[in-house]
């Protein structure tokens, strides 16, 4: 073998090896290198803590040249914190829970605080899923598009770590709730379609256990009976979705509603399609459409869907707020936010009327 040949094959036995692995220096080590403490290099990598941006800098630059990364797991068993939160959903199908999950994730990370997600599948209630989260030490929780008993939500609060429902309640379980107000919501549609001229009117229920579903059709029945309105029909549902609502709307054909209120705007969407590519009714000339939720596919040009927008942005904030200030100092007693939602006329009422 010739001697460039040689260096060839030394060449590509280099380049085939695999490189060194380096072992990461520890903070005690970094602080040393500086001749800092061990809570400077802590503190250079907080984003709410007090550190000079000068010895900030010095810090960061010395980590990145002896490849040095805290150890959150670490830091979290001498600080008792983790700095996550425990984000609980059911379902991801309803676009309104992405929507939310995405600004929830993106607040708590302004303010320092990760997001770790666990999903409860179909079949499986949420009560069981808990206990999973104290085995990651979340330092608390947030349930959203889920269930939670009272007795659950009871023995959460004694481990002196705070919870939060979103989008929903749970009555006498001791629980900060945060949510759109939607029995007063559900009065506006049942007013803005009497206003119209409406009088065959129908609804559709979510599932039929959730806080939202019992507030809307609650607020929507009642303010018929307080206008002198009796329900044309009603379909009690067993989930939010667009199946459902699709499903919902084949039945209701039949007998020829002049407005449907859907529990959410997933359901009318399906109902929507439904009607007009199977019952071959005109929205809104035939049947009048609301929904509840006000998710982004609402005002796409095919459904333009009348909705109680949910502030999302609002609930949100409430919930992160509630978070940061809890969790530096303990609150006394849950609290109880109801934020009003929004009336928004599109094209699946405007236009239409009784026939």
């Amino acid at each position: 073998m010739s001697v460039a040949a040689a260096g060839r094959r030394m060449a590509d036995d280099e380049t085939a090896r695999p490189p060194a692995v380096v072992k990461p220096v520890t903070a005690r080590e970094l602080a040393r290198h500086l001749g800092v403490s061990q809570s400077t290099i802590s503190r250079a990598f907080s984003r709410h803590t007090s550190i000079s941006p000068a010895m900030r800098a010095r810090v960061l630059q010395a980590a990145e040249a002896l490849r040095y990364q805290p150890n959150v797991i670490a830091r979290s068993l001498s600080t008792r914190r983790s700095n996550i939160i425990g984000i609980v959903m059911a379902t991801m199908t309803n676009p309104f829970y992405p929507e939310m999950l995405e600004q929830l994730v993106k607040a708590l990370q302004q303010i320092g605080l990760q997001a770790l997600l666990f999903y409860v599948p179909p079949g499986k209630e949420v009560d069981s899923e808990l206990p999973l989260l104290l085995q990651y030490q979340v330092d608390a929780v947030v349930i959203a598009s889920a269930n939670i008993s009272s007795a659950m939500a009871r023995a959460w609060t004694t481990t002196g770590r705070p919870a939060v429902l979103i989008n929903r309640s749970v009555p006498e379980a001791g629980v900060t709730t945060i949510s759109c107000d939607n029995e007063v919501g559900a009065r506006q549609i049942a007013d803005y379609l009497l206003d119209r001229g409406y009088r065959r009117l129908a609804y559709v229920s979510g599932k039929p256990d959730t806080s939202t579903n019992i507030e809307r059709a609650r607020g929507f029945r009642e303010r018929l009976r307080e206008r002198g309105v009796s329900l044309h029909a009603e379909i009690a549902g067993t989930e939010f979705s667009y199946a459902a609502g699709y499903q919902a709307a084949l039945e209701l054909a039949r007998g020829r509603p002049d407005a449907v209120f859907f529990a959410n705007d997933i359901m009318a969407v399906g109902g929507m399609d439904a009607f007009r590519h199977e019952c071959a009714m005109r929205v809104p000339e035939d049947v009048a459409v609301v929904g509840f939720d006000d998710i982004p596919m609402a005002s796409w040009p095919s459904y333009r869907l009348t909705t109680v927008q949910q502030p999302l942005a609002g609930m949100v904030a409430a919930a992160v707020q509630f978070l940061a200030e809890t969790l530096k100092q303990p609150v006394a007693g849950p609290r109880k936010h109801i934020i009003p939602g929004t009336l928004i006329e599109r094209a699946s009422t405007i236009g239409g009327g009784p026939r």
